[in-house]
């Protein structure tokens, strides 16, 4: 595959349009070559399985993984076997340089990843079902920039991201592990639901914890459900016993105690003054 094609948006779009959104049925055959594009697009596989080939790489996607292209990346997809189905959201060139200029926080993530060949990611049933439902959305919109970032916003915010301070090199696994973690549906199971997640016995995860993170399990878990609990003070009027219970921390001796390592404050006391600081400040 030596021979590079490239696609320029002025082949694409229409001059009133910030984006496209084609479904397609692949072609089992081998592409003929690579080809590059000036704008940026985003595909995910709907069914059966795809071969992305990039330039001296080639990968096997199967349902539910989700592809950021940046121009310049030379690739190619094909089918393999029957019934290979893709969604492809290629979108004009600009409108991504504006979205990562006014979110720094998206650096290093989907198109703004960097690297010579695309970034791949995974999405779950049911998130893959969330995104269909949000593309069928999309679909149906008027092709411009207003509802093609109400697309992409809450996918980019539900993407895995690492935490801070974690050392390069981390493993896949431990980074979805890490951030579905900050899901309350996830810290509530505490650190046996965190281990059960990684897919990976106690003894590796809380190793491979410790050397990525410097925390264990359990150390991360708390400071999810400290995080939640703190959000939770300031920006409900929940009862404290309500708040536990949503960390998971039903025990409220217990929760106190924690709340007050992480904080130095009482639940009570941090809300007091939190919401009073808000409200009706101090001079």
């Amino acid at each position: 595959m030596e021979t590079v094609q490239t696609l320029t948006a002025a082949q694409i779009f229409a001059s009133d349009e910030a984006f496209l959104l084609i479904r397609a049925d692949l072609d089992t055959r081998r592409p003929r070559g690579l080809h590059t594009q000036d704008f940026h697009e985003m595909l995910w596989v709907q069914n059966g399985t795809v071969r992305l080939h990039m330039s001296g790489l080639k990968r096997d996607l199967t349902e539910g993984d989700l592809v950021f292209i940046a121009p310049d990346q030379p690739h190619a997809i094909q089918g393999k076997g029957d019934a290979a189905i893709v969604v492809s959201l290629a979108i004009r060139p600009g409108v991504i340089r504006a979205i990562g200029n006014r979110h720094e926080d998206l650096t290093g993530l989907a198109f703004w990843a960097g690297g010579a060949t695309p970034a791949v990611t995974h999405r779950d049933i049911r998130q893959l079902a969330d995104l269909n439902t949000a593309a069928l959305k999309l679909e149906r919109s008027p092709r411009d920039k207003l509802y093609l970032e109400a697309f992409l916003l809450p996918l980019l915010t539900a993407l895995d991201r690492a935490p801070d301070g974690l050392h390069q090199g981390a493993p896949d696994w431990l980074i979805h592990a890490l951030s579905a973690a900050r899901d309350p549906a996830v810290f509530r199971q505490g650190a046996a639901g965190f281990v059960a997640l990684c897919g990976r016995a106690h003894p590796h995860v809380s190793r491979t914890m410790r050397r990525y993170t410097g925390q264990t399990p359990v150390e991360y878990i708390n400071a999810q459900r400290m995080a939640h609990a703190a959000r939770c003070l300031t920006g409900t009027a929940d009862s404290i016993s309500d708040i536990a219970d949503s960390c998971g921390l039903p025990n409220l001796s217990h929760f106190h105690k924690t709340f007050l390592a992480a904080f130095g404050e009482t639940p009570q006391k941090y809300r007091t003054a939190r919401q009073r600081d808000l409200v009706q400040p101090r001079g």
